[in-house]
């Protein structure tokens, strides 16, 4: 029997991918890495069924660890901005950045 690629394995590498390059775009990251492990399992479950009959786990396993990776660095973003905006404030942040910019200019 001919191997079958399992359904949506570039995608869900690809969203892996975006959501590490998104991931300081206002939620888009934290949304791609949700949809590619939500694929992931999917594709997972799908793989463990019958694993004779699917390829290409590997980029689903990659998309995943990519996806995870992905949510680590939303998290830390989201957390920073918390951070800011309640310690610092985003007045006060917004003038701090607008000197360093005129001192670096």
């Amino acid at each position: 029997m001919e191997q079958q690629k399992l359904p949506n394995s570039t995608l869900i590498l690809v969203l892996g991918i975006s959501s590490i390059i998104l991931c300081c775009c206002w939620g888009i990251g934290g949304l791609a890495s949700a949809i590619a492990l939500i694929l992931a399992a999917k594709a997972t479950k799908l793989y463990k069924e019958n694993p004779d009959m699917y390829s290409d786990y590997k980029n689903v396993k990659t998309g995943k660890i990519l996806a995870i990776i992905g949510i680590v660095f939303f998290v830390i973003y989201i957390a920073t901005v918390i951070y800011i905006r309640v310690v610092i404030g985003a007045d006060e942040f917004r003038e701090m950045m607008e000197e360093f910019i005129e001192q670096n200019q």
